[in-house]
């Protein structure tokens, strides 16, 4: 589970939301240009509404800015992207369209999560935040793309694959328009009183906290090689927590490929059970062949042994 916060799609969150909504209308946009009308539109959702237009999440984003200068972040982009494992897990787990809906009642889930981070008295739920999500299918090529560095893809091209993600809206300010929150900021303040007042955001914690969320509520076993835990091991551990958390691995591995290989010889061993049993009979024609061979061996093209 990939779970990012950044400014902007669009490298700007200083100003209107207007630009970003309007780059994240691109699906809709393009089912409209081809005539596309099998292709039911994308509407925006949150807590209370799956059914909201882009106008409303415009006007909710810009409207929420009481006391935020014009060098202030006025809201924040938060990508939700499960790998392509996790998406055919709930597909053939749900269906597609029912992986759709459960992937917006999980995005719901992570705003909860996003206001607890905070630790801020009063931003306790998803509730306490003005926030907006969008549901993506597919994934577009970039000019950044090694692909189309390489002309093997055009950019704009759709990407193969599993590529449902979910990208979230949230503004600076909460639910009242009168608390700044950033989750950008890291700072944990000189005290216990002062981070109480200011807040704080572990983003590490965050990730952790979605991966679980999505591990509990879908009941899908991670294996230590996907964990957010064992990527951020593996980029900013010791030498000597890397080499743990990659032994770790090793020894799921071997006793995973132990259990397929117990599961394989007792599927052999009923088999063979079976078989001795008398419960699987040779067909006429194998005890028909099998009379033909035995009688004939010793004679093999005219090779015979009494020659």
């Amino acid at each position: 589970m990939h779970v990012n916060i950044t400014k902007s799609q669009t490298g700007n969150n200083k100003g209107s939301s207007s630009q970003l909504v309007a780059y994240l209308e691109k699906e809709n946009r393009i089912a409209e240009a081809q005539n596309n009308h099998l292709m039911e539109p994308e509407y925006w959702f949150n807590h209370s509404s799956d059914t909201i237009q882009p106008y409303e999440v415009r006007k909710g984003i810009d409207n929420n800015v009481a006391k935020l200068s014009k060098d202030d972040a006025k809201f924040f982009l938060i990508n939700i992207s499960p790998s392509s494992k996790e998406l055919l897990f709930l597909r053939e787990r749900y269906g597609k369209e029912k992986t759709k809906q459960y992937l917006k009642a999980y995005a719901n889930a992570v705003m909860d999560a996003y206001a607890k981070n905070f630790k801020r008295n009063g931003i306790n739920r998803n509730q306490d935040l003005v926030y907006f999500g969008k549901m993506e299918h597919n994934r577009y090529y970039t000019y950044k793309d090694l692909e189309v560095r390489k002309g093997l893809a055009k950019k704009g091209d759709v990407k193969p694959g599993e590529q449902m993600h979910v990208q979230v809206i949230v503004s600076r300010k909460d639910a009242s328009n009168s608390i700044k929150l950033s989750p950008l900021n890291n700072s944990r303040g000189s005290n216990a009183a002062h981070s109480e007042k200011v807040g704080q955001f572990d983003r590490v914690a965050f990730k952790q906290a979605t991966e679980s969320l999505f591990d509990t509520m879908f009941g899908y076993e991670r294996e230590t090689k996907e964990s957010f835990k064992y990527a951020n091991t593996l980029k900013h551990g010791s030498y000597e927590e890397k080499q743990e958390a990659k032994e770790h691995v090793k020894v799921e591995q071997a006793i995973g490929i132990g259990k397929q290989l117990s599961q394989g010889k007792e599927l052999l061993d009923v088999l063979l059970d079976v078989t001795e049993g008398g419960n699987i009979a040779p067909t006429p024609d194998d005890s028909k062949k099998r009379r033909k061979k035995k009688k004939g061996r010793g004679y093999d093209g005219g090779n015979s042994l009494s020659r």
